[in-house]
């Protein structure tokens, strides 16, 4: 198993929205800006629950505690969305 290894420059420093994008302010000064749609539940949080985030996991997360979301600056600059929830039928 192959696991990445956290570099410092990658810590979250901040967060910011457009209309339709999330951005992350990254210590090294590197700005990551990824669609909004890629995050439902952050996507469907009204503004004032958007702008209610904290830094977690020793500075290389981010979470919404009134979402329930968790992002990861490892998962952001990889490029890779929520995982789609499949509902199934009863």
């Amino acid at each position: 198993m192959s696991t990445s290894e956290l570099k410092a420059g990658e810590a979250v420093r901040d967060v910011h929205f457009s209309d339709d994008t999330l951005s992350v302010d990254l210590a090294d000064g590197r700005t990551i800006t990824v669609p909004l749609v890629w995050y439902p539940r952050v996507l469907q949080a009204t503004p004032a629950q958007r702008v209610n985030w904290e830094i977690v996991g020793a500075g290389y997360g981010i979470h919404w505690p009134d979402v329930d979301e968790d992002l990861s600056a490892e998962g952001i600059l990889r490029g890779s969305p929520a995982p789609r929830v499949i509902v199934r039928a009863k």
